[in-house]
């Protein structure tokens, strides 16, 4: 009975979750430290912190079975790095990525690989117009067999009921930014194409584009203290628009705390740690009290690794995370 209930939850949560019409195998990825994996959500910003391998591990919804689980790795290469370029203002002007997800949600798992490119054009001595583009490739397994009964009743998908389907979406993003070594302000688009290029089992209808607008400021107050803000703003159709923000306080270029927020859906807290090429983070968020739409907190855990350059500024005004 306790399984049954679980399911049931689980299903009314994926769907409010994922849409507001018919359920689709559509789920938003959130990053609660979205500020560290600017590349993912915009290809124009590939490159702009160098070559890095970065990754995260989210567990959302804890203690429900099925709740959504996402793992994402991805490795950014810099080809002025390669050569030898030492100067953070002169880095990104060829790079790419190489962009890694899994996300479990419910009776869906969804496995996305994506290839972006980004170019830099440089507008003067500290400012860069970056431009990016990307392929991505999705496959999306749906369980039959791990239906609520809130989606077996659902007629896209309910006909897969005690069966295995498999549907594959082919699609490209695109993106600009404008950037400098101190804020950054980006545009970018995924799918947009609308998920039309796909094949095999039909259990969801197009994958709707997806509007991001991201914009950064950091500045050193000190030699053993700066700050950073972040804001994400994301607009698709059938789901609510989501505003969110982040602001976070380095130490000593050690170690950071901050705090996050995602307007009418939760807030986070932050941790972090450099040390050597390694970048370590932690976030703990819980939901709001009038959201209905995450019932429980989330963990969420990312590791970055600089290819060839450590932790450590160059000059007094940098700053070493975003």
């Amino acid at each position: 009975m306790k399984r049954i209930k679980k399911n049931i939850i689980l299903g009314l949560l994926v769907a409010l979750f994922s849409h507001s019409g018919n359920l689709q195998a559509q789920s938003r990825k959130f990053i609660s430290q979205f500020s560290h994996f600017q590349g993912y959500f915009n290809p124009a910003l590939t490159g702009y912190e160098g070559s890095v391998v970065r990754g995260f591990v989210r567990n959302q919804w804890g203690g429900i079975e099925g709740a959504p689980k996402t793992y994402f790795i991805s490795a950014e290469m810099d080809f002025g790095e390669l050569a030898g370029e030492v100067d953070p203002g002169l880095l990104g002007k060829n790079a790419f990525s190489v962009n890694l997800l899994q996300d479990n949600y419910g009776a869906f798992r969804e496995n996305e690989i994506t290839v972006n490119y980004a170019a830099r054009i440089r507008l003067s001595e500290r400012h860069n117009l970056r431009l990016g583009t990307g392929v991505s490739y999705q496959s999306i397994r749906l369980d039959g067999n791990a239906l609520s009964a809130e989606e077996a009743s659902d007629p896209t998908i309910g006909k897969y009921l005690g069966s295995f389907s498999n549907l594959n979406v082919l699609d490209f993003n695109v993106g600009m930014a404008l950037t400098h070594a101190n804020y950054y302000f980006s545009y970018g688009i995924h799918r947009v194409n609308g998920g039309s290029i796909q094949n095999g089992d039909e259990f969801m209808d197009g994958y709707p584009a997806e509007q991001m607008v991201q914009a950064g400021y950091r500045n050193a107050l000190s030699e053993n203290l700066s700050v950073t803000a972040n804001g994400f703003y994301r607009s698709r159709k059938n789901l609510p628009d989501v505003t969110e923000f982040n602001i976070k306080v380095l130490l000593m270029d050690r170690v950071w705390i901050g705090a996050g927020h995602r307007l009418d859906y939760a807030t986070n807290g932050q941790i972090g740690f450099l040390t050597g090429k390694l970048r370590l983070g932690y976030a703990y968020e819980f939901p709001m009290a009038n959201s209905y739409l995450m019932p429980g907190a989330v963990h969420e855990f990312s590791v970055a690794l600089n290819l060839f350059r450590f932790y450590e500024r160059r000059s007094r005004d940098e700053v070493l995370i975003w």
